[in-house]
Protein backbone atom coordinates (compact mmCIF):
# COMPACT_ATOMS: atom_id res chain seq x y z
CA UNK A 1 0.00 0.00 0.00
CA UNK A 2 1.52 3.29 -1.24
CA UNK A 3 1.37 5.89 1.22
CA UNK A 4 0.21 9.09 -0.87
CA UNK A 5 0.42 11.23 2.07
CA UNK A 6 1.92 15.02 1.45
CA UNK A 7 4.89 16.12 3.68
CA UNK A 8 3.76 19.76 5.23
CA UNK A 9 6.40 22.10 3.79
CA UNK A 10 8.40 23.68 7.20
CA UNK A 11 7.79 27.05 6.73
CA UNK A 12 9.33 28.37 10.19
CA UNK A 13 12.52 30.01 7.85
CA UNK A 14 10.29 32.22 5.84
CA UNK A 15 10.01 35.70 7.34
CA UNK A 16 6.43 37.10 8.53
CA UNK A 17 5.23 40.22 7.55
CA UNK A 18 2.57 41.80 9.20
CA UNK A 19 -0.09 44.52 7.23
CA UNK A 20 -0.93 47.42 9.12
CA UNK A 21 -4.24 47.78 10.57
CA UNK A 22 -4.62 51.43 9.37
CA UNK A 23 -3.72 53.81 7.28
CA UNK A 24 -0.93 56.89 7.12
CA UNK A 25 -2.36 59.48 9.61
CA UNK A 26 -1.33 62.88 10.45
CA UNK A 27 0.07 63.51 13.78
CA UNK A 28 -2.01 64.74 16.70
CA UNK A 29 -0.66 68.26 16.55
CA UNK A 30 -1.54 68.53 12.70
CA UNK A 31 -4.64 70.91 13.46
CA UNK A 32 -2.81 72.82 16.06
CA UNK A 33 0.35 72.83 13.64
CA UNK A 34 -2.18 74.34 10.60
CA UNK A 35 -4.25 76.67 12.80
CA UNK A 36 -1.17 78.61 13.93
CA UNK A 37 -0.01 78.29 10.33
CA UNK A 38 -2.52 79.66 8.92
CA UNK A 39 -3.04 82.40 11.87
CA UNK A 40 0.95 83.44 11.37
CA UNK A 41 0.22 84.05 7.81
CA UNK A 42 -3.20 86.05 7.80
CA UNK A 43 -1.83 88.31 10.59
CA UNK A 44 1.67 88.52 7.97
CA UNK A 45 -0.80 89.71 5.11
CA UNK A 46 -2.79 91.92 7.42
CA UNK A 47 0.88 93.40 8.61
CA UNK A 48 1.87 94.44 4.83
CA UNK A 49 -1.80 94.94 3.61
CA UNK A 50 -3.29 96.71 6.14
CA UNK A 51 -6.00 94.47 7.05
CA UNK A 52 -8.00 94.48 10.62
CA UNK A 53 -8.03 92.08 12.44
CA UNK A 54 -11.26 90.57 11.35
CA UNK A 55 -10.23 90.71 7.94
CA UNK A 56 -6.79 88.69 9.03
CA UNK A 57 -8.80 86.26 11.08
CA UNK A 58 -10.96 85.39 7.98
CA UNK A 59 -8.13 85.34 5.67
CA UNK A 60 -6.94 82.15 8.52
CA UNK A 61 -9.45 80.66 8.50
CA UNK A 62 -9.71 80.60 5.22
CA UNK A 63 -6.32 79.17 5.11
CA UNK A 64 -7.09 76.65 7.68
CA UNK A 65 -10.16 75.41 5.94
CA UNK A 66 -8.48 74.39 2.96
CA UNK A 67 -4.99 73.80 4.00
CA UNK A 68 -5.56 71.23 6.68
CA UNK A 69 -8.02 68.84 4.29
CA UNK A 70 -5.62 69.04 1.14
CA UNK A 71 -3.06 68.17 3.83
CA UNK A 72 -5.06 64.84 5.04
CA UNK A 73 -6.20 64.29 1.51
CA UNK A 74 -2.29 64.10 1.04
CA UNK A 75 -1.44 61.43 3.51
CA UNK A 76 -4.65 59.70 4.73
CA UNK A 77 -7.46 60.16 2.31
CA UNK A 78 -10.20 61.58 0.62
CA UNK A 79 -12.26 60.27 3.80
CA UNK A 80 -10.25 61.24 6.46
CA UNK A 81 -10.18 64.68 4.80
CA UNK A 82 -13.83 65.02 4.28
CA UNK A 83 -13.79 64.41 8.48
CA UNK A 84 -11.26 67.07 8.61
CA UNK A 85 -13.88 69.33 6.61
CA UNK A 86 -16.12 68.89 9.36
CA UNK A 87 -14.02 68.84 12.09
CA UNK A 88 -13.03 72.65 10.98
CA UNK A 89 -16.63 73.73 10.51
CA UNK A 90 -17.95 72.24 13.89
CA UNK A 91 -15.08 73.62 15.40
CA UNK A 92 -15.66 77.53 13.72
CA UNK A 93 -18.93 77.65 14.75
CA UNK A 94 -17.94 76.45 18.50
CA UNK A 95 -15.70 79.27 18.33
CA UNK A 96 -18.14 81.75 16.52
CA UNK A 97 -20.70 80.71 19.31
CA UNK A 98 -18.59 81.66 22.03
CA UNK A 99 -17.86 85.21 21.34
CA UNK A 100 -20.25 86.85 22.32
CA UNK A 101 -20.44 84.46 25.60
CA UNK A 102 -16.68 85.30 26.39
CA UNK A 103 -17.27 89.06 25.90
CA UNK A 104 -20.82 89.29 27.72
CA UNK A 105 -18.58 87.74 30.69
CA UNK A 106 -15.54 90.20 30.36
CA UNK A 107 -17.61 93.08 30.15
CA UNK A 108 -19.80 92.32 32.90
CA UNK A 109 -17.01 90.89 35.07
CA UNK A 110 -14.44 93.90 34.27
CA UNK A 111 -17.78 96.66 34.82
CA UNK A 112 -19.13 94.90 37.85
CA UNK A 113 -16.07 93.33 39.88
CA UNK A 114 -14.92 97.04 40.89
CA UNK A 115 -18.09 98.34 42.44
CA UNK A 116 -18.58 94.91 44.58
CA UNK A 117 -16.84 95.34 48.55
CA UNK A 118 -19.37 94.52 51.57
CA UNK A 119 -20.99 97.88 51.82
CA UNK A 120 -22.00 96.93 48.31
CA UNK A 121 -23.89 93.91 49.77
CA UNK A 122 -24.63 95.32 53.30
CA UNK A 123 -26.48 98.53 52.40
CA UNK A 124 -30.13 99.01 50.64
CA UNK A 125 -30.93 102.46 49.01
CA UNK A 126 -33.23 103.42 51.48
CA UNK A 127 -32.29 107.21 51.73
CA UNK A 128 -29.20 107.35 49.64
CA UNK A 129 -28.58 109.39 46.53
CA UNK A 130 -25.45 108.80 44.74
CA UNK A 131 -22.31 107.21 46.57
CA UNK A 132 -23.08 104.64 49.57
CA UNK A 133 -26.12 102.74 48.38
CA UNK A 134 -26.01 98.70 47.54
CA UNK A 135 -27.97 96.02 46.67
CA UNK A 136 -29.01 94.08 49.76
CA UNK A 137 -33.06 94.81 49.34
CA UNK A 138 -32.45 93.50 45.90
CA UNK A 139 -30.50 90.48 46.53
CA UNK A 140 -33.47 89.63 49.31
CA UNK A 141 -36.39 90.35 46.89
CA UNK A 142 -34.71 88.30 44.11
CA UNK A 143 -34.24 85.05 46.60
CA UNK A 144 -37.81 85.14 48.05
CA UNK A 145 -39.89 85.77 44.79
CA UNK A 146 -37.85 83.07 42.88
CA UNK A 147 -37.65 80.79 45.93
CA UNK A 148 -41.68 81.34 46.16
CA UNK A 149 -42.17 80.60 42.47
CA UNK A 150 -39.86 77.71 42.97
CA UNK A 151 -42.63 75.97 45.83
CA UNK A 152 -45.64 76.55 43.51
CA UNK A 153 -43.79 75.56 40.23
CA UNK A 154 -42.23 72.35 41.04
CA UNK A 155 -44.91 70.09 42.82
CA UNK A 156 -47.36 71.32 39.91
CA UNK A 157 -45.27 70.37 37.27
CA UNK A 158 -44.10 66.80 38.65
CA UNK A 159 -47.11 65.99 39.33
CA UNK A 160 -48.12 66.94 36.16
CA UNK A 161 -45.48 65.35 34.35
CA UNK A 162 -45.93 61.63 36.44
CA UNK A 163 -49.81 62.00 35.13
CA UNK A 164 -48.37 62.53 31.50
CA UNK A 165 -46.05 59.38 31.61
CA UNK A 166 -47.56 57.13 34.22
CA UNK A 167 -51.16 57.65 34.16
CA UNK A 168 -52.45 59.50 31.07
CA UNK A 169 -50.40 57.95 28.54
CA UNK A 170 -51.71 58.12 24.85
CA UNK A 171 -55.07 59.34 26.56
CA UNK A 172 -57.10 62.44 25.05
CA UNK A 173 -56.42 64.22 28.13
CA UNK A 174 -52.65 64.01 28.36
CA UNK A 175 -52.39 65.39 24.62
CA UNK A 176 -54.33 68.38 25.48
CA UNK A 177 -52.26 69.08 28.68
CA UNK A 178 -48.92 68.60 26.10
CA UNK A 179 -50.13 70.99 23.87
CA UNK A 180 -51.23 73.77 26.41
CA UNK A 181 -47.51 72.98 27.81
CA UNK A 182 -46.37 73.58 24.27
CA UNK A 183 -48.37 76.73 23.97
CA UNK A 184 -47.40 78.33 27.88
CA UNK A 185 -43.42 77.33 26.78
CA UNK A 186 -44.04 80.15 24.26
CA UNK A 187 -45.71 82.91 26.46
CA UNK A 188 -44.08 86.21 26.77
CA UNK A 189 -43.17 87.22 29.61
CA UNK A 190 -44.86 90.34 30.20
CA UNK A 191 -48.02 88.40 29.62
CA UNK A 192 -47.72 86.65 32.68
CA UNK A 193 -47.40 89.36 34.50
CA UNK A 194 -50.49 91.12 33.19
CA UNK A 195 -51.84 87.54 34.36
CA UNK A 196 -50.95 87.88 37.88
CA UNK A 197 -51.70 91.72 38.01
CA UNK A 198 -54.93 91.04 36.38
CA UNK A 199 -55.53 87.88 39.02
CA UNK A 200 -54.40 90.17 41.56
CA UNK A 201 -56.35 92.93 40.94
CA UNK A 202 -60.02 91.12 41.80
CA UNK A 203 -58.80 90.27 45.38
CA UNK A 204 -57.21 93.87 46.56
CA UNK A 205 -57.90 96.48 43.98
CA UNK A 206 -55.63 98.22 40.99
CA UNK A 207 -52.58 99.65 41.47
CA UNK A 208 -51.47 96.24 43.77
CA UNK A 209 -47.77 95.54 44.11
CA UNK A 210 -46.99 92.65 46.33
CA UNK A 211 -43.67 90.11 45.82
CA UNK A 212 -45.73 87.52 46.02
CA UNK A 213 -47.75 88.49 42.59
CA UNK A 214 -44.48 88.32 41.32
CA UNK A 215 -43.67 84.58 42.33
CA UNK A 216 -47.04 84.00 40.74
CA UNK A 217 -45.96 84.99 37.49
CA UNK A 218 -42.18 83.76 37.51
CA UNK A 219 -44.48 80.50 37.64
CA UNK A 220 -46.52 80.60 35.08
CA UNK A 221 -42.94 80.92 33.21
CA UNK A 222 -41.56 78.18 35.17
CA UNK A 223 -44.63 75.71 35.04
CA UNK A 224 -44.24 74.19 31.54
CA UNK A 225 -40.05 74.43 31.39
CA UNK A 226 -40.33 71.91 34.87
CA UNK A 227 -43.12 69.47 33.22
CA UNK A 228 -41.25 69.03 30.28
CA UNK A 229 -37.99 68.94 31.68
CA UNK A 230 -39.65 65.56 34.21
CA UNK A 231 -41.66 64.57 31.63
CA UNK A 232 -38.80 63.57 29.71
CA UNK A 233 -36.40 62.36 32.64
CA UNK A 234 -39.25 59.57 33.47
CA UNK A 235 -39.80 58.49 30.42
CA UNK A 236 -35.65 57.69 30.69
CA UNK A 237 -36.78 55.22 33.23
CA UNK A 238 -36.48 52.01 31.83
CA UNK A 239 -40.59 50.13 31.66
CA UNK A 240 -37.93 47.09 33.20
CA UNK A 241 -37.96 48.53 36.47
CA UNK A 242 -41.81 49.13 36.83
CA UNK A 243 -42.33 45.90 35.95
CA UNK A 244 -40.26 44.39 38.19
CA UNK A 245 -42.11 45.84 41.01
CA UNK A 246 -45.02 45.62 39.88
CA UNK A 247 -44.45 41.86 39.60
CA UNK A 248 -43.71 41.74 43.56
CA UNK A 249 -47.04 43.11 44.33
CA UNK A 250 -45.85 46.69 45.25
CA UNK A 251 -48.97 49.10 43.92
CA UNK A 252 -48.45 51.75 41.10
CA UNK A 253 -48.10 54.79 43.68
CA UNK A 254 -45.23 53.12 45.60
CA UNK A 255 -43.24 52.10 42.62
CA UNK A 256 -43.45 55.79 41.26
CA UNK A 257 -42.60 57.10 44.31
CA UNK A 258 -39.51 54.54 45.26
CA UNK A 259 -38.16 53.66 42.14
CA UNK A 260 -39.21 56.15 39.21
CA UNK A 261 -38.90 59.13 40.67
CA UNK A 262 -35.69 58.22 42.63
CA UNK A 263 -34.23 57.25 39.41
CA UNK A 264 -34.55 60.20 37.46
CA UNK A 265 -34.52 62.93 40.36
CA UNK A 266 -30.88 63.70 38.98
CA UNK A 267 -32.64 65.25 35.27
CA UNK A 268 -35.49 66.60 37.05
CA UNK A 269 -33.68 68.58 39.46
CA UNK A 270 -31.73 69.64 36.48
CA UNK A 271 -34.71 70.70 35.25
CA UNK A 272 -35.64 72.82 37.79
CA UNK A 273 -33.10 74.48 38.26
CA UNK A 274 -32.89 75.78 34.59
CA UNK A 275 -36.54 76.69 34.45
CA UNK A 276 -35.16 78.85 37.88
CA UNK A 277 -32.00 80.08 36.09
CA UNK A 278 -34.78 81.23 33.25
CA UNK A 279 -36.93 83.32 35.49
CA UNK A 280 -34.58 84.62 37.65
CA UNK A 281 -33.70 87.30 35.30
CA UNK A 282 -36.99 88.12 34.11
CA UNK A 283 -37.75 91.81 34.33
CA UNK A 284 -40.86 92.55 32.49
CA UNK A 285 -43.40 90.46 34.92
CA UNK A 286 -41.83 92.23 38.26
CA UNK A 287 -42.06 95.92 36.77
CA UNK A 288 -45.54 95.26 36.64
CA UNK A 289 -46.57 93.08 39.19
CA UNK A 290 -43.57 93.91 41.69
CA UNK A 291 -42.74 97.26 41.43
CA UNK A 292 -39.20 98.42 43.16
CA UNK A 293 -38.55 100.10 46.45
CA UNK A 294 -35.14 101.33 47.99
CA UNK A 295 -35.66 99.57 51.31
CA UNK A 296 -35.83 96.39 52.21
CA UNK A 297 -38.97 93.82 52.76
CA UNK A 298 -39.19 90.49 53.83
CA UNK A 299 -42.64 90.13 53.54
CA UNK A 300 -43.86 89.01 50.23
CA UNK A 301 -47.55 89.73 50.43
CA UNK A 302 -47.18 93.25 51.81
CA UNK A 303 -45.64 96.09 49.69
CA UNK A 304 -43.54 96.37 47.15
CA UNK A 305 -40.39 94.29 46.82
CA UNK A 306 -37.13 95.27 44.77
CA UNK A 307 -35.47 92.68 42.72
CA UNK A 308 -31.69 92.29 40.70
CA UNK A 309 -33.16 92.85 37.04
CA UNK A 310 -35.63 95.69 38.06
CA UNK A 311 -33.32 97.29 40.28
CA UNK A 312 -30.42 96.92 36.91
CA UNK A 313 -33.62 98.14 34.76
CA UNK A 314 -34.42 101.50 36.77
CA UNK A 315 -30.39 102.54 36.98
CA UNK A 316 -29.58 102.35 33.89
CA UNK A 317 -33.10 103.65 32.60
CA UNK A 318 -34.04 106.75 35.69
CA UNK A 319 -30.06 107.32 36.84
CA UNK A 320 -31.42 110.73 38.25
CA UNK A 321 -28.40 113.26 38.16
CA UNK A 322 -26.16 110.17 39.61
CA UNK A 323 -25.61 108.67 36.41
CA UNK A 324 -22.31 107.46 37.11
CA UNK A 325 -22.71 105.78 40.08
CA UNK A 326 -25.93 104.01 39.23
CA UNK A 327 -24.59 102.64 35.80
CA UNK A 328 -21.54 101.27 38.15
CA UNK A 329 -24.52 99.77 40.53
CA UNK A 330 -26.33 98.29 37.72
CA UNK A 331 -23.42 96.59 36.49
CA UNK A 332 -22.22 95.24 40.52
CA UNK A 333 -26.07 93.97 40.00
CA UNK A 334 -25.63 92.36 36.78
CA UNK A 335 -22.47 90.68 37.95
CA UNK A 336 -24.24 89.39 41.13
CA UNK A 337 -26.77 88.06 39.29
CA UNK A 338 -24.61 86.13 36.92
CA UNK A 339 -22.62 84.78 39.93
CA UNK A 340 -26.23 83.36 41.69
CA UNK A 341 -27.26 81.60 38.31
CA UNK A 342 -24.26 79.97 38.15
CA UNK A 343 -24.36 78.85 41.33
CA UNK A 344 -27.74 77.70 40.50
CA UNK A 345 -26.10 75.34 38.03
CA UNK A 346 -23.16 74.04 40.31
CA UNK A 347 -25.50 73.13 42.91
CA UNK A 348 -27.91 71.68 40.47
CA UNK A 349 -25.16 69.59 39.63
CA UNK A 350 -23.89 68.80 42.87
CA UNK A 351 -27.51 67.79 44.23
CA UNK A 352 -28.02 65.50 40.83
CA UNK A 353 -24.37 63.76 41.53
CA UNK A 354 -25.73 63.38 45.48
CA UNK A 355 -29.26 61.35 44.62
CA UNK A 356 -28.33 59.86 41.04
CA UNK A 357 -29.03 56.25 41.45
CA UNK A 358 -25.96 54.54 42.52
CA UNK A 359 -24.87 51.77 40.38
CA UNK A 360 -22.12 48.77 41.44
CA UNK A 361 -19.46 47.39 39.31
Amino acid sequence: MNDTTTPLEDVSHVPHTSMPLQGAQLPRYAPALAAVIALGIGALLALLAGFGPVAALSVAWLLLAVGLPAWSRAVEGSRKAADRVAGVLVWSAFALAMIPLVSLVWTVVTKGLPILSSQFFQNSMRGILGEGGGIYHAIVGTLIITALATVISVPIGVLTAIYLVEYGKGSKLARVITFLVDVMTGIPSIVAGLFAYALFVIFFGPGVRMGFGGSVALSVLMVPIVVRAAEEMLKLVPDELREAAYALGVPKWRTIVKVVLPTAVAGIVTGVTLAVARVAGETAPLLVIAGLTTGTNFNPFSERMATLPVYIFYAVTEPGIYDEEMTAYAWGAALTLVTLVMLLNVAARLIGGLFAPKTGR
